[in-house]
């Protein structure tokens, strides 16, 4: 044998002992808060790990230290075998790391391949793009890269500026980017958010080529069922420590949720039979129409109704919220609301009417990040509390934040923390309540628990229970079917732009759901 084979096989052996990255005793402090504490794990070449745990927990700290975002306050981390505790984002890129997160980092004005192409450049230039751009080998790499997630590798579509695509495409452009670089780890935080079960099947497909291939995937996820599916390690924190790693196909929701939490969850239907569900009509919708994106919709909701509308990203369903919400103009038809017909034509006649709309991205439709948990609140009612020269009521405002941060559970230090500092989950729930601090009859909620938690989630529909109970109309729109289940009275599937079919939530499972949908995706534990 040569010297050289010897060396290679050596290389070879070492390189499947040694895990690709482990973290030992790993803390991070921000001020007087401890973050992380004591964080110690391994992720092994070709295999699929979970990071597990509720918002707040420090997930999102361990993968900012683990890409270079962040630096940790004390401990070490290993890059096969070597301490890498210095590391900077273009030093893991270098490494072999690579990070799709959740708000996808994409350039808008930039083209698909300029998105996909650059970073190999300025890991090459350590920091600093090549000049002159090597265009042609930019329009290689994404080539390569758009062929392993299975969108169009032509000159036109690696053209296309990605403010100009559709959100869903520029998801899997932003997987493309980080598995351009053929990476010894690729993180993806929420990767699934945007996605139809169609491109979730393929997501994981290519994942399963990637981990051929020899990488390590790690996800930062809520949704267990697809974790499932994917399989793997699950890596479970709670309060900035390791608790427990988990194999996720043999753990049940129930078990996790346990571990995340340190508490039992409800996780069978929150909807019982309802005696309060009023047999008239509070919503009447007649044939309503807009343009190409659904047509002659009909459907009631019921005072103390919770009615669920689901459908695959292009059946319509987003596009009947914002018209039921008054955001987007109606071609025909007719809403009724207690009766009297109503002209939903702005978000504002919506809010006059008597509707409640909450939008299905809180980030950038719905909250002012920056602003006080009290700013966000009273946003929707702040003529309400205006006194004689147009002054706001402190007063009357403190009172009615601080009703709804407790009515709500809100977990914050006081009403003048910024919503930035807030987890998701109770971000969300400060959306929630803004909303119905306008004291709605009807309650429109678009994705409600989209990257929540599951201990918030279980909040969240508690909340939207407790509505019900109170007589107010609710409509759920998503595509996280448990949550509709889980939820519902009734539950409608949009498919082509119409309602197909109408189910009533006891009586129904997911698999239904889906074929109703039109989805042949395979289904994570459906026979």
């Amino acid at each position: 044998m040569s010297s050289a084979t010897a060396k290679t096989n050596t290389a070879l052996r070492r390189s499947q002992a040694v895990p690709f990255l482990e973290t030992h005793d790993l803390h991070k402090r921000y001020g007087g808060v401890h973050a992380l504490k004591g964080v110690n794990l391994k992720i092994e070449r070709g295999r699929s790990y979970h990071l597990l745990g509720e918002n707040g927990c420090g997930k999102s700290t361990l993968i900012k230290i683990i890409s270079g975002a962040q630096r940790q306050s004390s401990g070490q981390v290993l890059i096969d075998g070597h301490e890498r505790s210095d590391l900077d984002p273009i030093g893991a890129l270098e490494a072999g790391i690579e990070t799709v997160y959740q708000d996808l980092s994409l350039l808008p004005n930039l083209t698909v391949a300029e998105n996909i192409g650059l970073t190999e450049q300025l890991v090459e230039g350590h920091g600093r793009l090549v000049r002159p751009l090597k265009v042609g080998r930019v329009r290689e790499t994404a080539r390569r890269a758009l062929e392993v997630v299975g969108l169009p590798d032509d000159r036109a579509f690696m053209s296309t500026p990605v403010e100009l695509l559709p959100i869903a495409t520029r998801q899997l452009i932003a997987i493309a980017r980080g598995v351009a670089g053929r990476a010894g780890l690729v993180i993806m935080d929420e990767p699934t958010t945007a996605l139809t079960r169609r491109e979730v099947s393929h997501l994981i497909s290519v994942i399963r080529r990637l981990q051929d291939e020899g990488t390590a995937l790690l996800f930062v996820t809520h949704k267990l069922d697809e974790a499932r599916e994917i399989g793997g390690r699950g890596i479970v924190m709670r309060d900035g420590e390791f608790i427990e790693e988990i194999d996720v196909t043999e753990t049940d929701n129930a078990e996790i949720s346990y571990l995340m939490t340190g508490r039992r969850l409800e996780l069978g239907r929150y909807r019982a039979a309802r005696s309060n569900v009023d047999a008239a009509p509070l919503l009447e919708v007649e044939r309503l129409t807009r343009g190409k994106g659904f047509e002659d919709v009909s459907l009631t909701v019921a005072r103390g109704e919770v009615l669920g509308i689901t459908g695959l990203l292009d059946s319509g369903r987003r596009e009947l919220a914002l018209a039921l919400a008054g955001i987007a103009a109606t071609d025909r038809g007719t809403i009724k609301l207690g009766g009297e017909r109503i002209n939903v034509s702005s978000p504002a006649a919506a809010i006059d009417a008597g509707i409640a709309y909450v939008p299905e991205d809180r980030l950038t439709e719905g909250l002012f990040l920056e602003k006080p948990i009290r700013d966000n609140i009273i946003m929707s009612v702040i003529d309400r509390l205006r006194g004689r020269f147009g002054l706001v009521d402190r007063r009357q405002a403190n009172e009615l934040t601080e009703r709804t941060v407790e009515d709500l559970k809100i977990v914050a230090p006081d009403i003048s923390a910024s919503v930035s500092s807030l987890s998701g989950g109770n971000q969300q729930r400060v959306l929630i309540g803004r909303w119905l601090a306008t004291d709605p009859k009807l309650l429109i909620l678009n994705g409600p628990t989209v990257g929540v938690d599951v201990g918030s989630k279980d909040a969240i529909f508690r909340i939207i229970q407790d509505q019900a109970e109170q007589g107010m109309g609710v409509i759920i729109f998503s595509d996280d079917l448990p949550e509709l289940l889980q939820n519902c009275d009734r539950i409608i599937v949009m498919r082509d732009r119409r309602i197909a079919e109408t189910f009533p939530a006891d009586k129904v499972d997911e698999k239904a759901l889906y074929a109703a949908m039109g989805a042949t995706a395979r289904i994570a534990g459906a026979a």
